[in-house]
């Protein structure tokens, strides 16, 4: 059974940083395509980042050079590094396990699996 736990999530203002962590159980994350997406109370869930193991990292093009995505093999685990956050980068972050990494923005309706969650708010 795939188990995905989230967590880093909180507030900060605008400008700050905050690196998320997924710690994945019963999937090796370097064999697998992981991403992250978010949604946003009355917004429809977008694809933040993916990474395809061993090949592409893919970015919805509002987070390109400001977030990160990675992954800790040893740990299993996976990070994205959100950096300069915005106002509008407010949303609960999921972490998921995907069928396909793109197109990016839809990644979320091709998941394997995915944890609760972890909120992220940035304050201006």
């Amino acid at each position: 059974q795939v188990q995905l736990v989230e967590s880093g999530g909180g507030s900060v203002q605008a400008g700050g940083s905050l690196r998320l962590s997924c710690a994945a159980s019963g999937v090796t994350v370097s064999s697998v395509r992981m991403g992250w997406f978010r949604q946003a109370p009355g917004r429809e869930r977008e694809g933040v980042a993916c990474r395809v193991p061993g090949l592409n990292t893919y970015y919805t093009d509002s987070v390109k050079g400001r977030f990160t995505i990675s992954q800790d093999n040893a740990k299993n685990t996976v990070y994205l590094q959100m950096n300069s956050l915005k106002p509008e980068d407010t949303a609960m972050y999921y972490c998921a396990a995907t069928s396909a990494c793109t197109p990016i923005a839809t990644m979320a309706a091709r998941l394997r699996a995915s944890g609760q969650g972890t909120q992220v708010t940035v304050s201006s």
